[in-house]
């Protein structure tokens, strides 16, 4: 099964520089209105941390999603 990421932007901490979306190898963050960096789809992320690791304002963190197990039921 291949590992979900999610990736966790603070707007509050974001001054807009670009960095995230220029250097995401997949398109996982992309520019938005006013230069905004906004997640397009939370599953093309390959947990790569280029975003987290080059931001200058540490406004992004990479989670890893723990997959949903489901119940097996008897009866």
């Amino acid at each position: 099964m291949k590992k979900q990421y999610e990736v966790i932007i603070n707007y509050s901490w974001c001054k807009k520089c670009g960095i995230c979306y220029h250097f995401c190898p997949t398109g996982t963050i992309a520019k938005g209105d006013l230069l905004k960096p906004v997640v397009t789809d939370h599953a093309k992320c390959i947990g790569c941390l280029m975003c987290e690791n080059l931001c200058p304002d540490f406004a992004i963190v990479i989670r890893e999603k723990q997959p949903v197990q489901e119940s097996v039921q008897n009866g």
